[in-house]
């Protein structure tokens, strides 16, 4: 090695990239006004956008629509059960990836927040906890216990190293601003007592001890130690004070829909609804708000917990599971961000005082040292609209449940319940790659527990995940009877007590039939059974779906058959309790073990192609290849006709499957009315339809020629109708005020190729159902068409002069006219 003088080139080098870091390294602090960066107070939009439920190849064009929709950070959980599947084996590949989404963020130009937990909650099987966590002797979850304390601090420093690492704290120049440790803990905290006391105060501990250089938060924490800063979750938090009065006001996890459970209906929450959340919010002092979630994304392979949330995890956020926008969501907020971002100075560095109008009515006027104002009105009744006048400032309509917001107090520029962006009817298409498949099949083997052999025997029934430790959804339960006296026996009713979720029976290697637990819970399958003299052979199949992932001790919820009884009911109600019978226990399934899911499966599997396939048959293998739909637009598998189980593309796990069960016939309607506080029974469709028909598959796990689809069928489908189809924009509406801006863009390269509706005036409807007032501009329809037709995306400004019209404000709502537009594209 050459040395210069006393110090050598690999000093000078490591010299050189320290004093760089210190030249990058962004300062993060705050005040109860603003998150302060770099000496620059803020007001943060963020978003929820959970690396594992999308792909790598999705991230930079989520990034780039978050950026796009006015969000200045990202935010996501830290999954151990994904990169810690067996202790001290760590998985960061793939879209596990979370140094690279990080990376990618801060090359979107968005800030980032970690939330490390490592419980996540999230609907994430086991509430993002590996299963091994849960077989440590002596070990109990989140509370002050040494075996449990130990592993999380092991994982939390290694997650905070490979940051440092990597250079991810803004402190060394990279995207994370904030980082926060636990998760939600204040809400069952009381179930812990003085445990769970001593270890929040540990967890503040522990986090402090990494020195990462930016701000640690506890979301749902009333009591979060100092420095800590407690953040709020919910559906609305304007009336959230933190515990500290220097402490800046967060909204960590403002829920923008609900997640959905097989046999739901799907929640939707309002546009107006979600913009009036973080009106009121930043009305009332609110620094920094963070959809949850912004993109939702798919549960793929087992991920999904509950028990029984779906493998979809659209959240109704702005941007939908397969990257679409879902508008007029993704729009109305894109317009609220950029509103408040026109007083984000006065704001954070502004005085404010409030003034009450009565009827819920409240003017609150932000004012800073140069006497510049910025104001916002909030409606807050839930039927009756209101004329506010504010004399030299002017006079303003403020419909029910809304929030206007006024620069330099005289000009409105939002209103929570005035949505001019472009609606957007999603609709599925098909191609050539939807032609009928050719299956083939495989039914699964089950010649070892059909005869009661298996890996593990007791003398009890046991635990199901205790067993599994999450390597399959399926267990296996086996034992014998003796049976001498048929007239007794030859018709009777097999009674298993299990802790759900679903199960099979087979008696003397006959088919028994299959019964789930209606809400995910325990439940009693009850079958009648054939015995014959002499030795019965009992196999049962227990299977899982999803985990529980929230409460107090979810992770000591049984599953499976644990502890049972099992039992056998002859004539005369006489019984046989076999549940200290000697079991045998295989876990998962024969297929699972030769990975018939594989492109390359293990030897020895030989898929049939002659005569029919099989219909409605339990526990059967189905294989098909198809071809990639064209284009570009997301695609999807729709698997309607099949009962349930769990579908692969190319070897990619694209989650369980079930839309057999379908949602009830009552509580949905097309229309939503916005008013009113949110709750997820609120806004339903999907009735009468099954809980998820259709089933995202990545465009990065296609591949241009051949592609194969594998499907393991539990209880019995057909898969005659399983086709490919993509996910596009058919329908494009807008509904504009006079002085906005239409804005209307088909996607995929597609353009606007005919004009449905057009009218400026009163038109009255919504999307799809439009008609015309009593009174419009007679050349509406042609001056939208002149504007967009052909085109991919086209605007313009909705005033009179551009349909050269002049009006009396008495012939229009409120002295406004508007814009209607329904386009094809």
């Amino acid at each position: 090695m050459r040395v210069m003088g006393s110090i050598s080139w690999v000093g000078i080098l490591l010299l050189s990239l320290a004093l760089l870091s210190s030249c990058l390294a962004v300062e993060v602090s705050y005040d109860a006004n603003a998150l302060i960066i770099n000496g620059e107070r803020r007001i943060i939009f963020s978003g929820a956008v959970h690396y594992p439920r999308s792909t790598v190849e999705m991230w930079p064009d989520i990034m780039q629509k978050a950026k796009d929709g006015g969000l200045d950070a990202i935010e996501t959980y830290i999954f151990w059960d994904r990169h810690e599947p067996v202790r001290r084996e760590y998985n960061f590949t793939g879209n596990l990836d979370f140094v690279k989404f990080f990376k990618l963020m801060q090359e979107a130009g968005l800030y980032g927040i970690l939330r490390i937990g490592p419980y996540v909650c999230a609907e994430w099987n086991y509430g993002g906890f590996p299963l091994w966590l849960h077989n440590m002797p002596g070990i109990d979850l989140r509370t002050d216990n040494p075996v449990y304390k130990n592993e999380m601090q092991i994982f939390t420093t290694k997650i905070v190293n490979m940051a440092k690492e990597a250079n991810l704290f803004a402190s060394q120049g990279g995207p994370i601003i904030l980082a926060q440790i636990e998760n939600e803990y204040g809400d069952i905290m009381w179930g812990y007592g003085a445990a769970g006391e001593s270890y929040l105060k540990w967890c503040a501990q522990m986090a402090l001890a990494q020195n990462i250089g930016v701000p640690w938060i506890m979301c749902q924490q009333n009591n979060a130690p100092a420095p800590m800063i407690n953040t709020c979750n919910g559906y609305y938090c304007d009336w959230f004070k933190p515990n500290s009065p220097t402490s800046p006001k967060m909204f960590t996890e403002n829920w923008i829909g609900w997640f959905q459970k097989w046999g739901e209906r799907v929640p939707h929450r309002s546009a107006e609804d979600s913009a009036l959340s973080v009106a009121r919010f930043i009305q009332t002092g609110g620094v920094l708000n963070n959809y949850y979630m912004y993109h939702g994304g798919t549960n793929f392979g087992r991920t999904a917990g509950g028990p029984y949330i779906t493998t979809s995890y659209s959240y109704d956020a702005p941007i939908d599971e397969y990257g679409n926008l879902n508008q007029p969501k993704w729009g109305h907020l894109k317009q609220l961000h950029a509103a408040i971002k026109l007083g984000e100075k006065i704001l954070t560095n502004g005085t404010r005082t409030d003034t009450d109008f009565g009827n819920s009515v409240t003017l609150t006027t932000y004012t800073d040292a140069t006497g510049a104002r910025f104001c916002f009105i909030s409606n807050m009744d839930e039927g009756k609209d209101a004329n506010i006048d504010l004399k030299n400032d002017g006079h303003y309509f403020v419909p029910a449940w809304s929030v206007t917001i006024l620069d330099g107090c005289n000009k409105e520029v939002f209103n929570t319940a005035r949505v001019n962006s472009q609606t957007s009817v999603m609709v599925k298409r098909s191609d050539d790659a939807s032609a009928k498949l050719t299956w083939a099949w495989i039914v699964e083997k089950k010649k070892d527990t059909l005869n009661g052999r298996g890996s593990v025997k007791a003398h009890s029934l046991l635990e199901q995940k205790e067993l599994t430790m999450d390597a399959s959804d399926y267990l296996w339960y086996m034992t014998s009877v003796d049976i001498n006296d048929t007239s007794v026996w030859s018709n009777a009713t097999l009674q298993v007590n299990t802790e759900g979720h679903t199960l099979h029976a087979f008696v003397n290697k006959r088919y028994a039939g299959y019964q789930h637990s209606q809400w995910g819970n325990n439940f009693t399958y009850e079958k009648e059974v054939s015995l014959k003299n002499g030795t019965n052979i009992i196999t049962l199949l227990s299977a899982t779906v999803g985990l529980p992932n929230y409460g107090i001790g979810f992770h000591k919820i049984k599953t499976g058959i644990a502890g049972g009884p099992v039992k056998l009911i002859g004539s005369n109600n006489v019984e046989i309790d076999l549940s200290a019978n000697q079991w045998s226990y295989k876990v998962g399934l024969n297929g699972e073990r030769k990975r018939i899911y594989d492109l390359h499966p293990h030897a020895g599997v030989s898929w049939r192609t002659n005569g029919s396939y099989p219909v409605g048959k339990p526990l059967t293998w189905y294989k098909a290849e198809f071809k990639a739909p064209s284009g570009s637009n997301p695609v999807v598998v729709d698997l309607q006709g099949l009962g349930k189980g769990h579908a692969w593309v190319n070897g990619h796990s694209i989650g369980r499957y079930w839309p057999s069960w379908l949602i009830g016939t009552n509580g949905c309607s097309d229309w939503c009315d916005y008013r009113g506080r949110y709750k997820k029974e609120k806004c339903n469709t999907g009735c009468g339809e099954p809980s998820q028909r259709w089933y995202h598959v990545p465009r990065s796990f296609l591949n241009n020629d051949k592609n194969t689809l594998i499907l393991f069928e539990e209880v019995g489908g057909n898969p005659q109708n399983v086709s490919f189809q993509t996910v596009t924009a058919g329908t494009i509406c807008a509904n504009v005020y006079e002085g906005q801006t239409l804005e209307l863009a088909c996607q995929g390269g597609q353009v606007i190729s005919q004009i449905q509706f057009a009218s400026f005036g009163n038109p009255q409807g919504q999307c799809g159902s439009f008609k015309k007032g009593n009174w419009e501009a007679t050349n509406s329809q042609s001056v939208v068409e002149a504007n967009c037709l052909g085109k991919k995306s086209c605007g313009f400004t909705v005033n009179k002069e551009a349909f050269g019209v002049t009006m009396s404000p008495m012939q229009v709502n409120n002295g406004v006219a508007t814009l209607a537009v329904q386009a094809a594209c």
